[in-house]
């Protein structure tokens, strides 16, 4: 049950993420264009959030213990997701209309306002739907002797769930509903993961009933 349960929450996870990615580029082409910048910022800041994601969730796992810290991470993305398509315009329209209508958008902000866009909408979801997989690792590595083994497993089942949400995006998703739907989508689709962390929390019980405590493991 703690390995389907793991498997189940990547995957979803790491879907989540890369629908948020695909259909954010779309998202802020609309303001900024189809341009190479705007996938280069929507790509990179992603790519920053998971990393923040990653440190923050193999932090807390480790002092925290139990599922219910992860759904902490979580349901703030869910919330933030669900809410892009009422605060998106506010924040893009800031950063476009701060430039003076009368005179051309300096070169360096052609390049860097894509990336302030997506950073505003996009960085603190990624970030905990990127806490998710370090997170998932720890609570079920029980077994020292076993971590490789479910480190590759939990990693294999959140990088299928990315190439899930890359083609369903770009296939299905974008065809059809609007992107309000789709965020929308990701939103209640995260939330619903909270809910599966706080639900199975007794079920994959605490980090510190381990075998890996046995084994000598000492918390830092």
């Amino acid at each position: 049950m703690r390995a389907f349960v793991a498997t189940v929450i990547v995957f979803c996870g790491g879907f989540a993420v890369m629908v948020l990615e695909i259909i954010g580029a779309r998202l802020l082409g609309k303001d900024f264009g189809s341009s190479l910048y705007v996938w280069t910022s929507q790509i990179g800041v992603v790519m920053i959030a998971l990393a923040i994601g990653y440190c923050l969730g193999g932090w807390l796992a480790d002092r925290q213990g139990r599922l219910r810290g992860l759904a902490c991470l979580v349901l703030p993305a869910a919330v933030s997701t669900f809410f892009i398509p009422e605060y998106a315009g506010v924040l893009i329209g800031w950063i476009v209309m701060r430039h003076p209508v009368d005179q051309p958008i300096p070169p360096i902000w052609e390049k860097l306002d894509p990336a302030l866009g997506s950073a505003a909408l996009f960085l603190v979801p990624c970030i905990g739907l990127g806490a998710i997989c370090p997170f998932m690792i720890r609570i079920c590595a029980r077994d020292i002797m076993k971590v490789g083994r479910i480190s590759g497993w939990l990693i294999a089942a959140s990088t299928m769930g990315s190439i899930a949400g890359v083609f369903v995006s770009g296939y299905l998703l974008i065809d059809l509903f609007s992107l309000p739907t789709i965020f929308r989508g990701v939103g209640i689709l995260s939330l619903f993961l909270s809910l599966l962390c706080i639900m199975f929390d007794p079920v994959m019980g605490s980090i510190w009933h381990s075998k890996a405590k046995a084994d000598g493991y000492e918390n830092r």
